[in-house]
C-alpha cells in the first residue's frame, strides 16, 4: 500500500522523470553561477545550457524560427500577462474563451477595465468545445489578440487549435495558445497551426520544476516591454534591449529550472526513441519527442477511460465533461450526490489517502457554465503518465465508498 495515490497533475505532475532530478541537483552545484553575465568558463557552460534548452523546447513545440524567440519567465501567467500587457493598446479588442484559467480572465478584465479593451468571451458546448465558427463571426478589424486556452484544466476538453488557427490567420489578429494542460501531453505543431504566441509552464506536462515558464514568440510579432531592468547584454544602453530573448527577459534566470527542463527535454527524446515500435527515423530531437507524447497521451487516456468507465458504474457520481472517444487530456471532474465538493476532496484525502484538486481551479467561468459554481466547484482527479494500477485501483475504490456514504447520508 502506498502513502498516497496522486491524482494532482494538472496542478502540477508529480513524480518527474529520475534524470530531472539528477541534473538540476548536480549543475545546480556545478554550474550554480550568473549565466550571460561572465566571461569565465562556468558562466559560458551556463549559458551554453540556456542555448541548447531554447533549441530543443523550439523543436519540441514545431518551431522552426530563432530560438533566441523561446524565451523564459517564472511561470505560464508570468509569461501571458507578458504577453497580452505587451500586445493590447487602448481601444483594441480581444477575443477569450469561457474555458480560460484566471491567468488569461484576469488579465482580460483588467484591460477592460483599465484600457478600455473590448472583449469577446466565447462560449463553449456542455463538455467544453469551443466551435471555431463562433470565433470567426467575432473578429472585426479591431481584435487585436485571439486567446485560447488548449485544453481546460477543469474538464480536460481539447480544443481545435489547428482549425481555429486558420481562422485567425486570415485576420491582422495575433494568437495566442495557453498549453498548460497539453504542453508535454500531446504533440503541437506552432508553426502546422498558425499560432503566434505559444505560453507554456515548465512544472506539468513538460516535467520540470516549479518557478519556471515562458512563451515562443513568432518572428514578425513584436511584444512592448512590460518589464525593464538588467539582462548582461548592452549595459550603457539607458533602455531595455529590443532584441529577444532578451526583449522580454529580464534579471538573472533560474539555472535550475531550465536545467530541469534541459533533462526533461532529453528524457521525452529517450522515451519516444525507447518505446517507438515503427521503423521511423527518430534521430532528431523533434521526432523522438513527437514519438513519445503520442505514447503519453494514449497511456493517459487509458487511464481516464479506466477511471470514466468505473465512475459511469457508480451511482451518485456526477461526470462533467468529454467523455468516451471524444478529444480530451485526462483531466477528470465529478461530483458525488449533493456532498460539497470540498467534503468529497477531504475525504479522498483522510481516508483514503487520494491527492486531488476539489473546488473552483481558477477557472471560475467554465464551472458557472458547468452549473458547478453554486456547490462551489469539482472534486478534479487528474491521473498522469506515471499512474499505476494500484492508483486507479484505489481512485476507484475511494469513490465507490464515499457514493456508498452520500446516498446513506
Amino acid at each position: 500500500m502506498k502513502d498516497n495515490y496522486y491524482f494532482d497533475n494538472a496542478a502540477t505532475t508529480l513524480p518527474k522523470p529520475e534524470p530531472v532530478y539528477q541534473f538540476m541537483d548536480s549543475f545546480f552545484r556545478s554550474h550554480g553561477v550568473n549565466p550571460g553575465r561572465s566571461g569565465h568558463e562556468l558562466a559560458i557552460e551556463a549559458e551554453t545550457m540556456i542555448i541548447e534548452t531554447r533549441r530543443m523546447l523550439g523543436e519540441f513545440f514545431g518551431f522552426g524560427g530563432d530560438p533566441n524567440r523561446v524565451t523564459f519567465s517564472l511561470n505560464a501567467t508570468d509569461s501571458m500577462n507578458i504577453a497580452l500587457l505587451g500586445l493590447i493598446r487602448q481601444g483594441d479588442h480581444m477575443i477569450i474563451t469561457r474555458v480560460e484559467h484566471n491567468a488569461v480572465l484576469r488579465p482580460a478584465n483588467h484591460l477592460e477595465r483599465d484600457l478600455n479593451v473590448s472583449v469577446s468571451r466565447i462560449s463553449a458546448d456542455d463538455v467544453g468545445y469551443v466551435d471555431p465558427e463562433d470565433i470567426r463571426k467575432n473578429i472585426t478589424d479591431k481584435t487585436r489578440i485571439v486567446v485560447v486556452n488548449h485544453a481546460s484544466n477543469v474538464i480536460g476538453s481539447l480544443q481545435d487549435i489547428q482549425a481555429i488557427g486558420r481562422i485567425v490567420k486570415d485576420s491582422p489578429a495575433i494568437f495566442v495558445v495557453d498549453t498548460c494542460q497539453t504542453a508535454g501531453v500531446v504533440p503541437i505543431d506552432m508553426d502546422g497551426w498558425g499560432i503566434d504566441v505559444l505560453v507554456f509552464t515548465g512544472h506539468k506536462g513538460l516535467f520540470g520544476p516549479m518557478g519556471i515558464g515562458g512563451m515562443i514568440v513568432r518572428e514578425g510579432v513584436d511584444i512592448r516591454h512590460v518589464k525593464t531592468g538588467g539582462t548582461g547584454v548592452n549595459s550603457v544602453s539607458e533602455f531595455h534591449p529590443e532584441e529577444y530573448p532578451h526583449r522580454v527577459e529580464v534579471g538573472t534566470p533560474s539555472i535550475p529550472g531550465i536545467a530541469g527542463l534541459n533533462a526533461a527535454q532529453k528524457w521525452f527524446a529517450k522515451l519516444g526513441r525507447d518505446r517507438s515500435s515503427d521503423a521511423a527515423d527518430l534521430s532528431s530531437h523533434a521526432a523522438a519527442c513527437q514519438a513519445a507524447l503520442k505514447h503519453i497521451h494514449q497511456q493517459e487516456n487509458r487511464t481516464a477511460n479506466q477511471l470514466l468507465d468505473a465512475f459511469h458504474d457508480i451511482p451518485g457520481v456526477i461526470i462533467y465533461g468529454p467523455t468516451g472517444t471524444q478529444s480530451r487530456v485526462a483531466t477528470l471532474s465529478i461530483n458525488i450526490g449533493e456532498l460539497p465538493a470540498e467534503q468529497v476532496g477531504t475525504m479522498l484525502d483522510a481516508d483514503h489517502q487520494l491527492c486531488v484538486r476539489a473546488g473552483l481551479h481558477c477557472a471560475p467561468v467554465i464551472h458557472k457554465d458547468q452549473g458547478t459554481l453554486e456547490r462551489n466547484g469539482t472534486v478534479r482527479i487528474a491521473p498522469g503518465f506515471f499512474t499505476d494500477d494500484e492508483d486507479i485501483e484505489q481512485a476507484i475504490k475511494a469513490v465507490t465508498e464515499i457514493a456508498g456514504f452520500g446516498a446513506s447520508s
